[in-house]
């Protein structure tokens, strides 16, 4: 295959890396993955992050049928890069794609998972341990030494199950051997501090080189301290540089000269030839210890080629793992019989989540889930009569499509995310933020956020979107945001009611947010209506919403609680008139009844 052959791979890009990688490596770096080699070669990370998605996860990629839905991946491959214990690991995140199989699915899934609970049974010294020698594996950029010694840090750790099994049969004391000799070499150098007697001769060697370099300086030192007759001279000399050059008496006088002319000569020769003998020495020790490590690093070669390769695969499942714990994560369940489901119990909007930490979670079902509602657990006790209100009736089992009505600010489109989150988490092989799921997997994900834009390109833009997954072969899943946002209201209400027929026509899953429920009437039997509501405000008069939908119920948006909040914070008289005639034409009875509520009664 031809390096242009690639996606996103133009001529320019092609030229860069054929002159950098050369165009063997290059292909190489593209199959394997490997987004260092790219940027090093002076491709953007961005650029080629985008070549690498297409090359090794293309027909996963061409489910994200709409830019949201490719936004919104997006977004979940930044959250889990977070979590990224190497910079290797980090790179490999980005470039994970939706999976077209199920068996690879369950196969990453059960890789993380493992992963994640070997972590959790390990001591905190013990996980600390490890992602320090992770930081010092990115301090060295990925060295083979560095490997070494994080395979030497997690077996010291003792954690062999999951994916650490693939350094558990490694041999400890030839590891750390091969750590010793790694950290000893630095190319065809020895390191200092590897060998003390070729350190000792390299120190020799220095300081010979460093009294050669001033040796006139020495020779009137010598001569200011009284030494005046050769044999003194010849003796304070021989003095000096035992003193200061580690070198040995016999090393000195081998190298004196017999028929030096004078001083001068005397000194320099003797230095000249001292340097010589001990560049000499130097260089056959360096050799003999060389020698001596690239035995060691022979004889360990599998392990160490074994320790480099399981340790980048540690590092990215664990990153996932860490990912997953952060965010409380479990396995999503795949459906691939019946009609299709997507069904969520207590599930969180991860983007929220990062952001503010405690978020309600929600359940939603659609299709045909096995979700019973005595599975739905506990959520925040403020939200209590609703859940009980959840698990006392049978969950919906049978519609493959929704309306989601409610009050503005009501969490209609944070629950769509929740639910674009939790598919594409499952699709790439990733724990899903909700104590149960159930997921059919898709091949084309529409996910269309509002976009507050009124005209004819957008909504023909939108339309060209989201229509054409509908029509093709597969499943497809649709996550429609406020359709009604880009064309007036009466010709939103007809787009999208056909939209949601083509939906259930098409046998395809979809979620539709709108507040034009009252104009889609009738919807097919397989569409059902769901709501959220506000339930007041508290007494900072803030909104207060139940996330949770209402299964079969049209929400109401409550323009009273927002003008009782109008109402009370007005900063002036005339002001405040104002607000009491809104409040006259919403019910001047219920603002009042909802500022009281407000005030007194705010639970």
């Amino acid at each position: 295959m031809r390096l242009e052959e690639y996606w996103g791979v133009g001529p320019k890009t092609r030229e860069t890396l054929a002159a950098e990688l050369g165009t063997e490596r290059a292909i190489n770096a593209i199959e394997r993955g490997d987004v260092r080699a790219l940027t090093d070669a002076g491709l953007p990370r961005g650029r080629a992050t985008r070549i690498l998605r297409r090359a090794t996860g293309g027909e996963g990629m061409e489910i994200l049928a709409t830019s949201d839905a490719r936004s919104a991946y997006k977004e979940l491959l930044d959250l889990a890069v977070e979590h990224a214990v190497t910079e290797r690991a980090a790179d490999r995140i980005r470039v994970l794609t939706p999976l077209t199989a199920i068996d690879d699915m369950t196969a990453r899934l059960d890789a993380i998972l493992a992963a994640k609970d070997a972590w959790q049974a390990l001591s905190d010294d013990d996980r600390t341990t490890v992602l320090e020698a992770y930081a010092r594996y990115d301090d060295r950029d990925g060295s083979d030494h560095a490997a070494v010694e994080v395979a030497l840090a997690l077996l010291e750790a003792d954690v062999s199950s999951g994916p650490f099994a693939t350094i558990a049969d490694l041999e400890r004391e030839t590891l750390a051997d091969a750590a010793v000799a790694l950290g000893a070499l630095e190319g065809s150098r020895v390191r200092r501090g590897a060998d003390d007697e070729l350190d000792r001769l390299r120190d020799a060697l220095g300081a010979v080189e460093d009294m050669d370099a001033n040796a006139l300086g020495l020779i009137e030192e010598l001569r200011d301290d009284g030494v005046g007759d050769v044999t003194a001279f010849r003796d304070a000399f021989e003095d000096k540089i035992l003193t200061e050059t580690q070198v040995t008496i016999d090393q000195v006088h081998a190298a004196m000269p017999t028929d030096a002319a004078d001083a001068t000569d005397f000194v320099g020769g003797t230095l000249r030839s001292l340097r010589s003998d001990l560049t000499s020495a130097v260089d056959e020790r360096e050799t003999t210890v060389r020698t001596d490590l690239e035995r060691v690093l022979e004889d360990a070669s599998d392990e160490i080629e074994q320790a480099v390769t399981a340790v980048t695969d540690i590092a990215f499942h664990l990153s996932l793992a860490q990912f997953a714990i952060a965010y409380d994560c479990t396995r999503p369940q795949f459906r691939t019989d019946g009609d299709g489901a997507l069904s969520v119990v207590n599930a969180t909007n991860l983007t929220l989540a990062a952001r503010n930490g405690q978020v309600q979670p929600v359940t939603y079902t659609l299709g045909d889930h096995t979700v019973t509602s005595g599975s739905l657990g506990a959520v925040d006790d403020e939200f209590a009569e609703t859940t009980r209100a959840l698990e006392a009736t049978d969950l919906p089992e049978d519609e493959r499509v929704t309306v989601l009505t409610g009050a503005n600010s009501g969490g209609k489109t944070t629950l769509l995310e929740t639910l674009c989150q939790v598919v594409l988490l499952a699709l790439m092989g990733l724990p899903v933020p909700a104590d149960r799921a159930e997921v059919t997997p898709v091949d084309a994900l529409v996910f269309h956020r509002r976009h507050a834009s009124f005209n004819a390109g957008v909504l023909e833009s939108t339309l060209r979107s989201v229509v054409p997954p509908l029509t093709g072969s597969g499943r497809t899943l649709m996550l429609v945001d406020e359709f009604e946002a880009i064309t007036e209201p009466g010709s939103a209400a007809n787009l999208l009611h056909g939209l949601v027929r083509l939906t259930v026509d098409r046998d395809a899953l979809g979620v539709f947010v709108t507040h034009l429920a009252d104009d889609l009437e009738p919807l097919p039997p397989t569409a059902r209506v769901d709501g959220i509501f506000a339930k007041g405000l508290n007494p900072d008069l803030e909104l207060l919403v139940d996330y949770q939908p209402r299964f079969g119920t049209v929400g109401r948006s409550t323009p009273e609680f927002i003008v009782s909040r109008l109402v009370a914070n007005a900063s002036d008289r005339s002001e405040r008139v104002g607000f009491e005639t809104l409040a006259e034409a919403v019910g001047n009875d219920v603002v009042q009844r909802t500022l009281a509520d407000a005030r007194w009664n705010p639970t």
